[in-house]
Parts: structure tokens; sequence; C-alpha cells
């Protein structure tokens, strides 16, 4: 009974230590756990930033490393994009912890720091809480390695020439003028100061110092603040932002791509009969010329491929081992030799323009990858929906391309055939048979768009009508008109645009940075304007 007893008090006292241990754990656990008790209000306060050692605001700071602590656990997200140094540090702070939670930020400075500058880290909106990603926006830590905090502003906008809302995450720098400022300076040197658009178009310095500054704005791909008009886009503004003046002044600045010189790369044999010539930069009287003697039958043809820095040479092929020819672009002249080891022609091929639906705005093209050197007409048929023979023309607009024109009904259904041997290209190949079966819509399956135009402009416009994707649908030169009209527009989502075209050649054209001059304006109509079937849109456009 004793023994009983004493076992029996040994279970219980254990039991309730296991249990207490266990109540332990769970509550250690939960306490640990990431989110909000269960039933409880939300939190979404942004973290506070608690004390910083040395202070937020330190003159004649002379330290290397920095800790700054919150009031809760916090994680830092895209501080790569996010962190912005000002000045710009030629070896960056290491920033920790990153990837895990923690209640402070260790910043440790390993440049050397300039005399009597303020320093600016801007986190942006890196700094969140740990459970609900509140986020600590525009988080700054500012010190100086002089007698005062400097204390101006600036603040604007960026914008792209050619595309709405593509200017964020684009750098903004300042280059402080003095007796060692040139211009080349943006492609070797980091600027004074650094600021970013983030997630926003609008960009803000501030702690800035009393000078004369340029001021300009790079989309980069490398992130280094230094410019490579290769790659990157800039904005600049022509003015000279003189501070304290211009601390109140909303400055716009707007991105655009420079033409690059042209530079005549190779030139390469891709297949038997065809040689593509590789350049970079801006064409303007690009012509091949052939050095090397070739039978009396020899015919070459060249065109530009589209959206490409290549130009084509298709020729008839010939036992050579090699071809010599003259680049020249103005007078820009490279020689060249092209080796010819290719055994194998491409065999022809024909896309029509298309093959189902027909707009009663489209025509109806043939394209070919090589170019044709004879059609037969008679092998091209088309017949309506009560196979009626339809009146049609053929006619070449390029080496490689050819309208198939005809006088579209609306609500109707035709057939066209083409029978091999309509094509003969350079190589002597034809095409194989082609069958298309086209439909096209009523009329009051299309909407228009009326526009009154107000230019109060001195120059000609170049108004632009863009489809939901953003391409070019429609365009129209404007020089006397006060009212344009789009129609046949199938029900979609348009904007329009207009290019004040300065120069008045029928094209935008961008800027250049060493020459000063801004790309040509760019007006966006202040809405999208929304079409459907047998609708009319009257829209009043004044473009300033």
């Amino acid at each position: 009974m004793i023994l009983f007893l004493c076992c029996k008090y040994f279970f219980v006292k254990n039991v309730s230590k296991i249990l207490l241990f266990s109540l332990m754990v769970l509550a250690l656990y939960d306490c640990a756990r990431k989110g909000r008790p269960e039933g409880g209000p939300k939190d979404e306060a942004a973290p506070i930033l608690v004390t910083a050692n040395p202070p937020n605001e330190t003159i004649k700071f002379n330290k290397k490393k920095i800790r700054l602590y919150f009031d809760e656990y916090i994680v830092l997200k895209d501080l790569n994009k996010q962190l912005v140094v000002s000045p710009p540090m030629k070896n960056p702070p290491l920033i920790t912890p990153q990837g895990t939670p923690s209640k402070y930020i260790n910043i440790e400075i390993l440049d050397t720091l300039k005399q009597n500058t303020t320093y600016t880290f801007n986190f942006g909106n890196a700094v969140q809480d740990n459970n609900e990603n509140n986020k600590l926006e525009s988080f700054k830590y500012v010190f100086s390695t002089g007698d005062y905090i400097d204390s101006l502003t600036l603040k604007g906008v960026v914008r792209d020439a050619l595309v709405e809302d593509l200017a964020k995450s684009t750098s903004v720098l300042l280059y402080k003028l003095d007796s060692t400022f040139t211009d080349s300076i943006i492609y070797k040197k980091k600027p004074l100061y650094v600021s970013n658009t983030l997630d926003s178009n609008n960009y803000q310095f501030t702690n800035l110092q009393k000078g004369n500054y340029l001021l300009l704005a790079l989309k980069e791909e490398n992130n280094n603040y230094i410019f490579s008009s290769k790659t990157d886009k800039i904005a600049f503004s022509i003015d000279t932002i003189s501070l304290p003046r211009d601390s109140v002044v909303n400055k716009e600045l707007v991105l655009f791509k420079e033409l690059q010189p042209y530079k005549f790369k190779r030139g390469k044999e891709v297949t038997k009969g065809r040689i593509q010539f590789g350049f970079e930069g801006e064409k303007t009287e690009m012509k091949i010329n052939l050095l090397s003697e070739v039978p009396e039958n020899f015919k070459a043809f060249t065109q530009f491929e589209k959206g490409k820095d290549t130009l084509n040479y298709w020729f008839t092929p010939i036992e050579q081992d090699s071809l010599n020819f003259i680049v020249s672009n103005t007078n820009i002249k490279d020689t060249t030799t092209v080796f010819l080891r290719k055994k194998k022609i491409d065999s022809l091929n024909v896309l029509a323009s298309a093959n189902g639906n027909l707009h009663l705005n489209d025509t109806l093209f043939f394209n070919t990858n090589n170019p044709i050197v004879k059609t037969d007409d008679t092998k091209f048929s088309l017949v309506d929906k009560d196979t009626v023979a339809v009146k049609f023309q053929l006619k070449k607009e390029a080496i490689n391309k050819y309208v198939f024109h005809f006088n579209k009904e609306p609500s109707n259904k035709y057939t066209v055939k083409v029978l091999p041997n309509a094509f003969t290209d350079i190589y002597n190949t034809t095409n194989d048979s082609i069958k298309l079966s086209l439909k096209t819509k009523a009329i009051d399956d299309y909407g228009s768009i009326i526009l009154e135009i107000e230019n109060q402009t001195e120059s000609p416009i170049i108004l632009e009508l863009l489809s939901k994707s953003k391409e070019v649908v429609s365009k129209k030169y404007i020089k006397d008109l006060n009212k344009v009209e789009f129609s046949l527009l199938e029900p979609q989502t348009y904007t329009v645009r207009a290019i004040i075209d300065t120069n008045k050649n029928n094209k935008w054209d961008t800027g250049d940075f060493l020459q000063k001059f801004q790309p040509e304006q760019i007006i966006y109509f202040d809405k999208e304007l929304k079409i459907r079937a047998n609708w009319v849109v009257n829209e009043t456009f004044t473009i300033k």
C-alpha cells in the first residue's frame, strides 16, 4: 500500500512538471510565431526608429560603424533597389543583417568620407515590420563630416519622352558646377548627390549644399551613376540649378535614348547567296559596293532588316571563295572580305498578312523571305462568298513584299488562291500553293474617333493613335487641319499622342546631351478613349 502511494505521488508530481514545461514551450512558440494573436486587431503601424548610435544628424562625424534600433522586429526588402547613398561612395557600405528579422540595422562604412559633407542614407521603403510588412516610408539616416547639416531641397518629376509611366526606378543626379567641371564628367565620375524615383515618377533631394549644379536623370542598366549612351536613357535640365534659388522649383526631366554614332561591325554569310552586314548607330546613306569580279548575269538586292542593325545582301550564288566589298555611310568607308562557305539556299517562304478576319481598314500583303524577281498574275484568283470573281491588283511594294489590293465589301467572305510558281525568287525557287479564307465585318461593328485639334504651337503635329498594346494604329500629319477623324476602328481602348515636329521632318527626333538639345516634345491626350461598336467618340485635344 505504501509502495502504491509513493508511486502515485511520484507520477502525479512528474506529470505536473511535464505539463508545466509543455505549456511554457507552447507559450514561447506562440510569442515567436510571425503574425498577430488570433482575433486581435491588425497591426497597421510602421516601425519606429527608437535610437541611433551615433545619433541621426550627427555633425563632425568620424565613425566607421552605425547601429539603428527599432521598436519591433524589421526586415529589409529590395535593399539593392531601394537604398540610395548620397553622395555615392566608391566602396558601398555594408548593411546587415539582410534576410533575417532584427530589431536593428548595422551600417559599416568601407570608404573614406569627404570633409565638410552631409551624407544621406535613404532606405526608401526597404524597412518593413516582420509581421504585416508595414513600410517605414522614405526612411533616412543623415550625418555630416562638417560643422552643420546641409538643409536645402530640390524636387521634381521624371517622365519618358516616348512612353508614359516608364520613369520608375530612375536615378536622378546632381553634379557640382565648379572649376573642375566639364560635360564629359557624366561619362567618368559619380555625381555629388543622388536621388531615385523608386516606385513613382517623382524625385526629391534633401540635405543639399548651396551652389550651382547640373541636374540629370539616368535610366541605367548597371546602376553605377555613370552615363553609358549605348545602354542608358538620359534626361537633363538645360538650365543651371542654383540653390537656394531653385529649392522651390518643381523640375521636370524627360528621358530619351541618344542616337549612337555609326560604326560598321562585319559582314557574314548566313546562307548560300545571302550576306548580312552588321552595324551600330545611325545609318544615313549606307551603301554596299561590290569590288570582286562577278559574272555578267550576277544579280544582287539589299534591304535593311526591320528592327535590327542589319543590312541584308542577297545575290545569285557563284562559285567563288569570297567577295570583297566597300561598306559606306556618308563619309565613312570600310573595306571587308566575306568568305563564302555555306552550301544550302533558303527555300522560298510566302506569308500572307491575314487569314480569317480582314478588317476594312487593312490591306492584304504577301511577304517573302527572299527577293522576288518574277510574278505570274494568272496564278492568283479571288472570289467572294457567291463565288463571283473579284478584280484585284498585285503590286510590288518592296523586293520581298507585294500588295494584293481589292475593293472590300462589308459583311462579305473572300477566297484567295495562289497556285505554285506564282512567285519566283532570286534563286529561281518558287512558292507552294496558298489558300486564304477571308471575311469582313459590318460597318456597324466598328467605331470612330473625331478630334477637334487646338494646336497652340507654331510647328506641325504628328498625331498618332495607339492601341491598348501601344502599337501605332494610325498616323496623321497635321499642318492646318483642326478636325481629325479615325474611322473603322475595332472596339477597344485607344490613346492619342501628338508629336511636336519642330524641325518639320515628319518624324520624332531624340535629344543629345553634348549638343544640348532636348527630344521633340510628345503630348499625350489626358484620357483613354474606349471605342464600342457603332459608336462615335468626340473630343477636343489642346496641344500647347
